[in-house]
């Protein structure tokens, strides 16, 4: 097989600007980290912020010798902005305050989830304490619990005894959850709100203080309110 004659192509001239390296240390950045550092950084001018700098623009030769003055990085923060925006800090902890910021603004945006459940004003003790247990479960889950007690046709007579049976639950449920709101009629419902208590900060259930107020419950077992 003839081989075809090598041609060699322009050479590159001697006084090219050659593009900047990566020989500043990259303080453990890895591919997958999107803010351009130090060497990596091509604007010519650049806007320094933070606390251990003196604000202003500077050529990106002096921003550098900043940072490497104090042993930090440069960090491109904001390339949008005229000039760029670059920050003077360790790379590490840069990284670091934006995963936590990034936990705090996600832990926000968190959808809150309630479960309702139903009562009737003559429950009895079987379903009572099945839906506690489920109560138990959502709390435990971090669900909030709207829990109400329906009242159909004449049953709306029976309204207080609806309202012993909320403090009941509201009391067994007391080491999963806080009461948000005492019972509230409204219209044929009388609801109750309990929020989930955060893990480490179970109360233990105490007696009635002396002189405190109880409620009776169906079967005449005191219930603190």
């Amino acid at each position: 097989m003839n081989k075809k004659p090598y041609r060699p192509g322009p050479k590159r001239p001697s006084n090219a600007t050659r593009p900047r390296g990566r020989n500043r240390k990259m303080s453990g950045k890895n591919e997958q980290d999107t803010n351009l550092i130090n060497d990596e950084i091509r604007a010519s001018e650049v806007r320094l912020v933070g606390d251990n700098v003196e604000q202003g623009i500077y050529p990106i030769e002096e921003a550098l010798k900043i940072a490497e003055g104090q042993e930090l990085d440069l960090i491109l923060i904001a390339p949008q902005a005229e000039p760029p925006v670059c920050r003077v800090m360790d790379y590490q902890k840069f990284k670091f305050q934006q995963r936590k910021h990034a936990k705090e603004q996600k832990a926000k945006s968190t959808k809150l989830v309630v479960k309702e459940i139903r009562f009737g004003p003559q429950t009895d003790e079987h379903d009572y304490n099945f839906k506690l247990k489920h109560a138990i479960g959502f709390l435990k889950e971090g669900a909030k619990v709207k829990s109400y007690v329906f009242f159909k046709g004449r049953s709306i007579l029976f309204k207080e005894q609806g309202e012993v049976l909320l403090l009941r639950f509201a009391n067994d449920l007391e080491e999963y959850g806080k009461l948000d709101q005492m019972p509230v009629l409204e219209g044929k419902r009388m609801t109750i709100m309990l929020s989930p208590k955060k893990p480490g900060k179970k109360k233990e259930a105490k007696d009635a203080p002396e002189g405190g107020t109880a409620v009776q419950q169906d079967d005449n077992t005191p219930v603190e309110e």
